[in-house]
């Protein structure tokens, strides 16, 4: 077992981060959250000492840091939306880019060398291959991905020259909320599937526009590999021990590996809430790839890691309740047909 110590979560007032503190204060850690609010909620913050502070402060940051013994960092305070990195690339680099040379600059000062970073598989762009690999060539197609994968080769230089170890964990799309309903999946604006389409199920908006249907997936919506925030809060976990007991730098997909294509999500939310979701059809978007699914081999062989919520209604299940619908009871091993 290794020793516990705090570690400092960045953006640990948001949808994912707060997860992971939840996850560390359960293994028994002290989860430090270094959050400016701005998206954040305070009420989030329910595990450990909460730091307001912009991630660009680099002196308050590296004071935070050093307030709270701080040796490792989670860093997920960033700007995450791919349509608005589009319409506002500035936004993007300035918090995404600038952020990570700040927070760097401030671990250095404070003497922190390990940091877990929250990455992307948008940093791999369109790939032509299914499932990804890590070795996926990344020809990030927006600004939100080039972002991201600019933070991982800041990593691997900042290694080089100054030996900070880090874990680059490669997310697909995150989903769900806490089973124990401690927290809960809130997202403003919302630009996700899943919430998006439990919304409309409940009447809290218009039909779901589903944009393509003559892609090559099993009914023509585009396919994603959906992952619980439990299990990517637990990823993080485990990278954190990773890195403790002396792993070396690596990136990491988390995922499930398996895809469901958007019509499936919402045959989904059908059996797993009773409520049918309303939606049309529309063209498709550009830069939408048809599918997305993640190879998880090598997160499981470096860290033992496998999705312990793999089934999608199970994942929707845990996050009616956020939107107002109640989930309907079902077999442990439901799943809906492929």
């Amino acid at each position: 077992m290794i020793e516990r110590s705090p570690i400092m979560v960045t953006g640990g007032a948001g949808f994912i981060g707060s997860h992971a503190c939840k996850a560390l204060s359960d293994a028994g850690h002290l989860p430090v959250t270094l959050d400016d609010l701005s998206t954040g909620n305070r009420d989030a913050v329910k595990w450990g000492p909460l730091a307001v502070a912009g991630l660009q402060d680099t002196k308050a940051v590296a004071a935070a840091l050093q307030a709270h013994g701080v040796r490792m960092v989670m860093h997920f305070a960033a700007s995450a939306y791919v349509g608005e990195s589009m319409r506002d690339p500035a936004l993007y680099y300035l918090n995404n880019v600038g952020g990570m040379t700040s927070l760097l600059a401030a671990c250095r000062a404070a003497r922190v060398d390990k940091v877990i970073l929250s990455s992307s598989c948008a940093t791999y762009g369109i790939p032509d291959r299914m499932p990804i690999t890590e070795d996926t060539p990344q020809q990030p197609v927006n600004p939100y991905g080039r972002t991201k994968l600019i933070c991982e080769q800041m990593l691997q230089d900042y290694e080089a020259a100054y030996g900070i170890r880090h874990v680059a964990l490669r997310y697909f799309n995150a989903a769900g909320a806490d089973p124990e309903g401690e927290l809960f999946e809130c997202h403003d604006p919302e630009t996700h599937l899943i919430p998006l389409a439990l919304m409309a199920a409940a009447g809290q908006r218009g039909p779901l526009e589903v944009f393509g249907s003559d892609y090559a997936t099993r009914d023509g919506s585009c396919e994603r590999d959906y992952i619980h925030v439990s299990d990517l809060a637990r990823g993080h976990l485990l990278a954190a021990d990773y890195l403790e007991t002396g792993g070396e730098s690596c990136a990491l997909n988390l995922g499930t590996g398996r895809g469901y294509t958007v019509l499936e999500v919402l045959a989904a939310i059908k059996q797993a809430t009773g409520v049918a979701v309303p939606y049309r059809l529309s063209p498709r978007r550009a830069g939408d790839p048809p599918m997305l699914t993640a190879d998880v081999s090598r997160a499981q062989r470096v860290l033992g890691f496998k999705a312990a919520c793999p089934d999608l209604v199970q994942i929707i299940r845990d996050a009616a309740p956020s939107f107002g619908l109640n989930p309907v009871p079902e077999e442990a091993d439901a799943q809906i047909p492929a």
